[in-house]
Parts: structure tokens; sequence; C-alpha cells
């Protein structure tokens, strides 16, 4: 029998497909991202060179150690996820080389490259490779590719906004946010290709549950680390 309660209780996560739930995920990352004080005043036009260059001395910390916590979750997958394992280590490997670009951006508007090798991560940086490490270290890590979802994603919808509005601000050449655009270009190509992955027989109905836990871990601490700039 039916009642009146049971009429109006919403839908159990389990009903909803992955990508709509992960895209719940974005929405409320996306809404944290427009209260972190340094995109706030990029939107509002508010910013210096300095802090284009403080952004990339911060990000490029994470950027390094992007492909290695990628290439250590490939390592624990076993041949019942080999899909999987070849995913990651096709991904690291795209990957692995993206903190030059970063760099020679850092250097073109005036940074010293020794200094931006010589940073240290910032306290979320910390928090966020901390986790994703420990997160690759774990036997199958299917959660990962929840990480995947934020970070690509950040790529793909944010950072081409990013880099057309500190050239609009700071008066910009191309070659100085090449990092952000190539970044664009790369993770529109990654994201679908992971959409189709998290669409697949590869993604069991009970790995839903760590993909999307995953996901809300990785966006709460990037904005962390966008948030704390500096802040060792």
């Amino acid at each position: 029998m039916t009642t009146t309660t049971d009429r109006y209780l919403p839908p159990a996560a389990s009903e909803e497909s992955l990508l709509s739930r992960l895209e719940q995920v974005w929405t409320d990352f996306d809404t944290r991202l427009q209260q972190v004080p340094l995109l706030q005043a990029l939107a509002e036009g508010k910013v210096g060179i300095g802090d284009y260059q403080r952004l990339l001395f911060n990000l490029r910390q994470q950027v390094v150690d992007g492909s290695l916590w990628i290439a250590r979750a490939a390592s624990n997958f076993d041949m019942d996820h080999f899909t999987l394992r070849s995913a990651a280590i096709h991904h690291a490997q795209a990957e692995h080389r993206d903190h030059f670009l970063l760099e020679r951006d850092y250097v073109a508007v005036g940074g010293s490259l020794a200094e931006l090798r010589a940073g240290r991560k910032n306290i979320g940086s910390q928090a966020l490779s901390g986790y994703l490490f420990d997160l690759a270290d774990r036997p199958n890590p299917v959660g990962a590719l929840g990480a995947m979802f934020i970070i690509e994603g950040l790529g793909a919808r944010q950072a081409l906004q990013w880099a057309e509005r500190f050239q609009s601000v700071l008066g910009l050449a191309d070659n100085q946010v090449h990092f952000m655009r190539f970044h664009h270009e790369a993770d529109e190509q990654h994201t679908g290709k992971l959409d189709a992955l998290l669409t697949s027989d590869a993604i069991r109905p009970e790995d839903a549950d760590a993909i999307v836990s995953c996901a809300k871990v990785t966006a709460r601490l990037y904005v962390m680390q966008l948030t704390e700039l500096d802040n060792l």
C-alpha cells in the first residue's frame, strides 16, 4: 500500500544516473568557485599581474602532482579493471608535461622560474594532494574518476574564461595564458572520453557512490587550494 508520505519521497540516489549526480556536484562546485576572493576580483576586473602570478605559482605545485597520482592509481587497478587501468595510464601520459606550459607562462609575465620550482604547496594544495595520493594507493581506486571529473571539468568549463578575462584586464598575449588555453582544448577531449567511460560497463553500480564522494571531496579541496593562496 502506498501512503501519502511515500508518494512525496525523493527518488533514491541509486535511481539517478551517475552523470546526473556528478553534475549536481559540479553545480555546487561552480557556486563555491564564484566565492573565491581571487576569482571574484578577476570577475570584477580588479586583479593585477601579481594576482595572475600568484595563481600560477599556487597551481603549479598541484599540476606537477597530477600525473603522479593518476599513474599511481593506474598501478593499483587489477586485471578485472583493465579498462580503467588503461584509461588512467593514457591520462597520466597526456598530462605529465603540463607543468612546463605553466612555467613558461609564469616566466612570460615576469616570474622567476627558480622561485616557482622551489615553491611549496599551500595548505589547500597539501590537503588535495594528500587526499588524492591516499586514494590512489588503495586497491582498485575507482573513486578517482570523481576527482578527474572535477579537475578535467575545470579545464574544459572554466580555463578559457579565466584566460580571456586575465587577457582583457591585464592586456596579456596568448603566449602568456597558454596553459589555460591549452587545458580548455585538451580537457574538452578528456571530459568527452571520461563521460563515455563513466557511462560504460566498466563502471559497476556499486562504484557510483565512491565516484560521487570523491568528486565532492576534490571539489571542496580544490576551492580550498584557490582560497588559501600563499598560506603555507
